[in-house]
């Protein structure tokens, strides 16, 4: 399950999977109608659940899909480019506060309002229709201050991917969904790739374990990648596990 259209997921899957044979069904569908994938297959309770709420390296790489600022193309970030506006539509639709408060919201950026003020001026001026023309308006806005770890469009580029793609739209509600769907002793874990994510996971085990479903929490603190696959794969540098198991 994902929010994704790329053309070639399918197959790629089938490939990986292949040896698993007719043990595995793969569904194109939101991850967030979970229960209704479950039902529509006659399927109760599971035996495990494993959620990546990551973007896959495929897909920021990609040419065309506007997720990357290395190089200039069209605004989109749309997960599912067969639905709902691009970035470029909602940048020039929101207004000022709004920019800057889902810019601090998700991006955690310090310097939200700056930037959402250079974005409208300059939109004034120009459409901004490229990921190049952004990045440049986000960089000229934040103070350069010595040695920068990373790009100065980076936190900016993420919350406008996740305004767009809704991606913590109902998260909690999911969690809730799967948590109810696990058989006794079955676990649910979830990877995040960024610290709104995360909270809201940990929040979300937390009042299950003290609510109405009887959990057992097995993560106190987020499980994150070692040096080793840190080497191997350098973009789960953010990666966080975290994992319940149903006792009743």
């Amino acid at each position: 399950l994902g929010h994704d259209r790329d053309p070639e997921a399918p197959s790629l899957a089938r490939g990986g999977l292949e040896e698993c044979g007719d043990r595995v069904e793969l569904v194109h569908a939101d991850y967030r109608q979970l229960g209704r994938v479950l039902d529509d297959r006659g399927v109760a309770r599971v035996a495990g659940t494993l959620a990546d709420l990551g973007v896959s390296s495929m897909q920021l790489d990609a040419e065309g899909r506007g997720f990357s600022f290395r190089r200039d193309e069209p605004l989109d970030m749309r997960m599912d480019q067969s639905q709902g506006p691009t970035a470029a539509d909602l940048l020039h639709q929101a207004g000022e506060e709004e920019l800057a408060n889902l810019i601090f919201e998700y991006g955690e950026e310090r310097y939200s309002r700056r930037i959402a003020r250079s974005i409208v001026e300059a939109r004034r001026r120009a459409l901004i229709t490229t990921t190049g023309q952004l990045a440049q308006i986000v960089r000229r806005a934040v103070p350069r201050r010595g040695y920068q770890r990373i790009d100065p469009a980076t936190r900016t580029f993420q919350a406008i991917r996740i305004w767009v793609n809704r991606e913590l739209d109902q998260l909690e509600a999911f969690v809730v969904v799967a948590c109810s769907r696990l058989l006794a002793g079955a676990r649910f874990a979830v990877i995040t790739f960024h610290s709104l994510e995360d909270r809201i996971v940990k929040h979300a085990f937390r009042a299950l374990a003290q609510g109405r479903l009887a959990l057992k929490i097995l993560t106190k603190r987020p499980i994150v990648p070692g040096d080793t696959e840190l080497d191997r794969n350098p973009r789960a540098r953010s990666a966080k596990l975290r994992a319940v198991e149903r006792l009743a």
